[in-house]
């Protein structure tokens, strides 16, 4: 599934996971960061370069001015003015799960478009 998962300390400390290129159809690079604090708040943001542009969406915990601590930034682009308030699992593992699990779907609606 993966390419290559580093821990990159350049600018917000965070770990960032490659996905294997065959994993998509065509020419794409794509990755998660993610970042999580002792508070429990985090950030998981997925991304895509493709030649038809660059597709991302975030999952956030943190305290905002714009929605709630949980909330969503849908793909396309992930805007902060799109953003939508959510409710996410206390454990990180069951949180990368769901994220996994809609990075997957994202994937499989990729391959359908073929």
């Amino acid at each position: 599934m993966f390419e290559s998962v580093a821990v990159i300390e350049e600018g917000k400390l965070c770990l960032r996971a490659e996905f294997a290129s065959e994993y998509y159809p065509g020419e794409t690079a794509a990755w998660v960061e993610i970042r999580w604090y002792r508070n429990d708040d985090f950030n998981f943001q997925y991304q895509e370069e493709r030649e038809d542009g660059v597709w991302k969406c975030r999952w956030d915990r943190h305290p905002s001015s714009h929605n709630s601590r949980d909330h969503f930034h849908p793909s396309p682009n992930a805007s902060r003015s799109d953003a939508t308030d959510a409710q996410w699992p206390v454990d990180h593992r069951d949180m990368c799960r769901l994220v996994l699990g809609r990075v997957e779907e994202r994937i499989e609606s990729l391959w359908e478009r073929q």
